[in-house]
């Protein structure tokens, strides 16, 4: 080991969050202790994205692994530091008196405190997304930190896909209500991201307008309905502008529970049925209380049934705003008896290539960064791509506002071309959700 760079111990769910995670410590040195591979051992079976990063890390270490793996350790390639599996170590007496039970974690800490001691000159550091873990570790004197290198550096650029701005001039306000809506120069010398949204005002005056990076130039936004959905704000209204472009390819919709998200994305969709050969509504299945899919009874439909209620849910406030026998209700049963409209786990959608298809993703923010670019990559020709979520109710135990990936994603397309983002403030579920929202 070089007696200058840094030595940094991963825990299991660094790699199963990112199998390439040991590439990107630069030039430091990188231990993978030895019950990680135990661990990653249960992880190689299964459909789930968790299962696929536990097998790439196996598959790659095999290939760069050598004689000298515990011992002197394998090269990670020119400009990095080294790779070594560290083997179990005995417990120091510290965390004998403070942890009774020999769990994978605490053997994890056991590793890292003799690492710490051999290589005293040196600073050691456990990886972790296990915030429990990096407590205990630091219990210990252990320095520790979360995983970053996909983390969102810029948060509040959720925030800022709608523009409020006051004051503005009425004559480009006047001019976009003209019969073409647009308005050349509205923002002289100003670099604005593609299709930015903007509510722009002036005393009794205002407008909704956008920025189209094709014709850059500012256009007015048309409140118009889906399907028999009206949108109540302006947020609203520009979520079903961006769903409706046929230039925008990929969007993001974040906000609150009740403010609309899913309902629009599935309006939307069935509003341009006759544009794709097909729409899909997927989400993540994340168990909550320890109990996954096999504690549920049933075939494997009953199974994932209480999971993709709430996209159901949905579909029947569509149905209910029409009669019973109405031709839209016909069409959307038609659509979904000939699998047009596909409620299905996102985990299912692997290894499909997606043509000509409306694909919604429900809870993304339950995604990982590298789970998200695996769903975008499915993309194929004619293919749009919606990602709703709410990054303040993320249900998996080593995601954050942070470091999940429907924040990822927006952060790192903000700006181009097919790309748009809005975040629905304001709940229409009812005044009683909005209120509970707000206040527990």
């Amino acid at each position: 080991m070089s007696t200058k760079s840094k030595i940094f111990i991963l825990d299991t769910n660094v790699i199963l969050h990112d199998h390439k995670c040991i590439y990107n410590f630069k030039d430091n040195d990188v231990i993978v202790p030895i019950v990680v591979l135990e661990e990653l051992d249960k992880f190689k079976k299964g459909t789930d994205q968790i299962h696929y990063q536990a097998r790439e890390f196996v598959r790659n270490l095999n290939e760069i692994a050598g004689e000298q793996l515990f011992n002197e350790g394998v090269s990670l390639g020119e400009k990095r530091g080294k790779l070594f599996v560290a083997t179990g170590k005995p417990f120091t007496q510290a965390m004998e008196d403070s942890f009774f039970e020999k769990s994978a974690d605490h053997r994890i800490l056991a590793i890292a405190l003799y690492v710490k001691e051999k290589f005293a000159g040196r600073t050691v550091t456990l990886i972790t997304k296990d915030i429990n873990l990096r407590m205990k570790a630091k219990s210990l004197g252990l320095k520790s930190e979360d995983y970053t290198t996909d983390q969102v550096k810029d948060i509040d650029v959720l925030d800022r896909g709608v523009q409020i701005i006051d004051n503005f001039d009425t004559t480009i306000i006047d001019t976009l209500y003209n019969s073409d809506g647009v308005a050349e120069g509205a923002f002289p010398q100003q670099d604005l991201p593609a299709n930015q949204f903007f509510v722009l005002r002036n005393g009794n005056k205002s407008v909704l307008a956008t920025y189209d990076p094709f014709s850059k130039s500012i256009k007015r936004v048309e409140k118009q309905g889906a399907f028999g959905i009206e949108p109540r704000n302006a947020e609203q209204t520009f979520a079903l502008s961006a769903l409706s472009n046929p230039d925008i390819k990929l969007v993001s919709l974040t906000g609150k529970a009740g403010t609309g998200k899913t309902l629009l994305a599935l309006a939307s969709a069935l509003q341009q049925n006759k544009s794709y050969k097909q729409i899909l509504l997927a989400r993540p299945i994340v168990s909550l209380a320890n109990r996954d899919l096999g504690f549920l009874p049933g075939d494997v439909n009953e199974k994932i049934g209480p999971y993709m209620q709430p996209l159901f849910d949905n579909l029947s406030v569509i149905k209910h705003g029409h009669g019973i026998k109405s031709r839209e209700n016909v069409m959307i049963e038609e659509m979904q008896r000939d699998n047009q409209l596909m409620i299905t786990p996102l985990a299912y959608i692997r290894g499909r290539s997606l043509s000509d298809v409306f694909f919604i993703v429900d809870e993304a923010q339950n995604l990982t960064p590298h789970e998200v670019k695996t769903v975008i990559t499915r993309a194929g020709a004619g293919t749009k791509i919606i990602f709703t979520g709410d990054i303040e109710q993320i249900d998996s135990p080593y995601l954050d506002k942070t470091s999940n990936g429907l924040a990822y994603m927006t952060e790192k397309m903000k700006g181009q071309d097919i790309f748009a983002h809005v975040n629905l403030i304001k709940g229409e579920r009812s005044y009683l959700a909005e209120l509970a929202s707000d206040l527990l």
